[in-house]
């Protein structure tokens, strides 16, 4: 067949999750390009894969992926590989898709295992719609800015900054939920859930070991302002109005819930009613 580039995912720490098609697809290659050989012949050799294994990773991508490129050229099939999960996520390999893009390359990419999708789906945090952001950043400013999305957040975290961004995530919501996703799929896989607050005080002084990621609940909306839209309303009710059609109305255009704005006239009225007795 046709030189191609095949972006192969590999397990995550249990090594039986790799696919069929991953295996096959290893054993017809050329080449083998991996960030590290010896971890990537453990798992070849576990599945008594022979194959040519060549190091890409982040120190020698443009210049290997070069060289990778003018090998699809002459017909060879090379498979991508990362030490774990699925290369490009927050892994080496963009370079390299990006060549083959460039250079009319067949590419395919193959399913398989990924922390970042196993830790949302365990998190039982809302999955409808979510962000992957790497790792947390580390400054103040640029975390706050994270954790200001609507969207459920999955992130990357090395056991050593747990504390560290736990404790900072408490300090801008300690209400918002977290939930710490440790050695999936391996023996002693753990999933800790909690708000940030709780979370912060468990990992203060016992940093979590192993992979660590890290699955943060989207920011609360915004409760809009109940004041202006309250005046609105007594205004429609001093012109006549009726006081729970006007609501509705109100709550359309406010944002302001209907009940909420209903229960704060009927209160207000209710204070007046008391201040004017006698």
């Amino acid at each position: 067949m046709r030189g191609r580039l095949v972006v192969c995912p590999t397990p995550i720490g249990n090594l039986e999750d790799i696919t069929l098609r991953v295996l096959s697809a290893l054993r017809d290659a050329t080449v083998i390009a991996c960030e590290d050989t010896r971890r990537t012949r453990v798992l070849l050799e576990r599945y008594g894969v022979s194959a040519t294994l060549v190091s890409y990773h982040e120190h020698n991508e443009s210049a290997r992926a070069a060289q990778l490129v003018e090998r699809m050229h002459a017909g060879d099939v090379v498979a991508l590989v990362s030490d774990a999960g699925t290369p490009l996520v927050s892994d080496p390999g963009f370079v390299l898709v990006r060549a083959c893009v460039a250079a009319g390359l067949a590419i395919e990419v193959l399913p398989g295992p990924s922390a970042a999708m196993s830790a949302l789906v365990a998190s039982a945090l809302p999955a409808d719609t979510w962000r992957f952001v790497g790792y947390l950043p580390r400054k103040r400013g640029d975390l706050t800015a994270v954790a200001s999305a609507a969207e459920t957040i999955v992130a990357f975290e090395s056991p050593n900054r747990v504390a560290a961004s736990l404790g900072a995530l408490a300090a801008i919501d300690p209400q918002r939920p977290v939930v710490v996703c440790r050695e999936l799929t391996k023996l002693h896989e753990e999933i800790v859930r909690g708000s940030a607050s709780e979370l912060a005080e468990r990992y203060a002084d016992t940093p979590p070991r192993g992979e660590v990621v890290l699955v943060i609940g989207g920011a609360p909306e915004a409760e809009p302002e109940l004041a202006p839209a309250l005046d609105a309303l007594r205004r429609l009710v001093d012109a006549g109005a009726k006081p729970r059609p006007a609501s509705s109305v109100v709550a359309s255009l406010t944002g302001v819930r209907a009940n909420a704005l209903y229960r704060a006239l009927v209160a207000d009225e209710g204070d007046d009613a008391l201040a004017s007795g006698p």
